[in-house]
């Protein structure tokens, strides 16, 4: 019987699929192990599969210890930024990822964080509950409609197009894009328009939505330069990979009103935050739960455990990833 480890406890959907075929041991710290942790307990086990998160870093020396009988290593994430490919393609070891199943998650999650920085949710939560709130007065926490605004979405893949549904709609936005591919099916269904250039996209966006993954070409895409492209009264959305803002360019945008707001899921230096980041008014922050619902969660350790069990049974997993 093949043994799989698992590098933290997921939701128990995922855990009992593979433990009707496998012999399964979980990591029984609720915690990201260090490397030298992973490392040692990968090493001389003879586990055949590894279910590891994207906060687990998984480079050539993780991947020597799990052994040449280990066969894949399934990322429980739509992102691979965390494996290095190359040395896995090269030791023969398959690397899987759970797209999908989170498209709708994420895409509600970015619409949850545009209409709370735009309608100031988290600041008049804050106000109301220090006891602030006397009276309705005509120019209280004055925020923003979405509705009819430009949503510009940088990174058209699944759920930057769920978004660009809901915008167009939900909310009658009008809807302009920024990726590698122009799109024109898309561009039928939603009335949207392609940009390019992403700077075009930027100055004339009322809210960026980042979807973009996280490479080489796209870390700090949006650096200080681009952000002085963005309009004064626009917001600044991420649910992609922290890395693709420069933080600490995007807290002075921030303090010196260059943009309006920012929403962010998702942090260049997780957990760690730009310093000052937390102390803006003119930011929500949450912490990389775009995709944590109950449901989603399940189907993603559903997804992970059906694609490790196509590896060990000789088959190709339904979501490997290609170096």
């Amino acid at each position: 019987m093949a043994k799989i480890f698992i590098t933290r406890k997921i939701p128990e959907a995922g855990i009992k699929k593979l433990a009707e075929k496998y012999e399964v041991k979980v990591n029984p710290q609720d915690r990201v192990l260090s490397k030298e942790e992973l490392i040692a307990a990968l090493e001389n086990h003879g586990y055949g599969a590894v279910l590891c998160l994207l906060t687990d870093k998984i480079d050539d020396n993780v991947l020597a210890a799990a052994g040449k009988q280990c066969r894949i290593f399934a990322n429980y994430a739509v992102g691979f930024d965390n494996i290095d490919l190359v040395a896995a393609k090269k030791r023969g070891i398959m690397i899987t990822n759970t797209p999908g199943v989170l498209t709708d998650t994420v895409a509600e999650h970015t619409f949850t964080l545009m209409l709370a920085i735009s309608h100031r949710i988290a600041e008049a939560d804050k106000f109301t509950k220090a006891g602030k709130y006397e009276s309705w007065a005509p120019m209280l926490l004055l925020g923003n409609d979405l509705s009819g605004k430009i949503v510009g979405i940088v990174g058209l893949g699944r759920i930057g197009s769920r978004v660009a549904h809901h915008a167009v709609k939900g909310f009658g936005a009008r809807v302009i894009y920024h990726d590698l591919q122009r799109n024109e099916k898309f561009e039928k269904e939603f009335s949207a328009e392609y940009r390019k250039k992403l700077e075009d996209l930027l100055k004339e966006a009322d809210y960026v939505s980042l979807h973009v993954p996280l490479l080489p070409a796209t870390r700090h895409l949006l650096n200080a330069e681009r952000l002085k492209l963005m309009k004064p009264t626009a917001y600044l959305i991420n649910t992609s990979r922290g890395s693709v803002i420069d933080e600490k360019a995007l807290v002075e945008a921030l303090r010196a009103k260059i943009i309006k707001g920012a929403a962010l899921d998702v942090f260049e230096n997780e957990p760690a935050l730009a310093e000052g980041l937390a102390q803006l008014d003119n930011v929500i922050l949450t912490p990389h739960i775009a995709s944590a619902t109950e449901e989603t969660r399940a189907k993603m350790a559903e997804l992970a455990a059906d694609n490790i069990i196509a590896a060990l049974e000789g088959q190709t997993p339904p979501n490997l990833v290609d170096a």
